[in-house]
């Protein structure tokens, strides 16, 4: 489990037993150097699961960068817009390598690997007042151990 320092904002790397890769969140477009970097330094070649958990630029706009640097397997949203040009160009960036997006809401699984649960657990509903209330939360079971990964402000 690594949480990386991006300043305003959220990223976490979580490196799975069975080999994989979680990344969720990137910071801002400002820190995606620090986020590759450290993605670089902790020998990550793919990302197999990549989780933004909202589309705050905070969030999201690290993720850009890291997108056009590593192979990625799957990438989860919410089911959130936002009308921001760093928002445009993440989904940009995610059309021109060929990705496509799954829906983060409650209830889907990851397949992680043996003796890992990972599910989304929030969000729950369809529409929200605030932009923050579509965060998508995830939590990963291994043995006795759990953490849960929400998306903050």
């Amino acid at each position: 489990m690594h949480f990386i320092d991006v300043g305003q904002g959220d990223s976490a790397l979580v490196q799975l037993p069975s080999g994989q890769s979680i990344l969720i969140d990137g910071g801002t477009a400002g820190a995606a150097g620090i986020v590759i970097d450290y993605l670089k330094t902790a020998g990550v070649t793919k990302i197999d699961h990549l989780i933004s958990t909202h589309p705050h630029e905070d969030h999201i706009g690290g993720l850009i960068r890291v997108i056009r640097e590593f192979p990625i397997g799957k990438i989860y949203m919410p089911r959130a817009t936002h009308t921001t040009r760093t928002y445009e160009n993440l989904l940009l960036t995610i059309k021109d390598k060929g990705l496509r997006i799954s829906e983060a809401k409650a209830g889907l699984f990851l397949d992680c690997g043996p003796k890992i649960e990972t599910v989304f657990v929030a969000p729950c509903g369809e529409s929200y007042a605030n932009l923050n209330n579509y965060s998508a939360v995830l939590k990963l079971s291994y043995g006795d151990t759990a953490f849960l990964f929400t998306g903050g402000c």
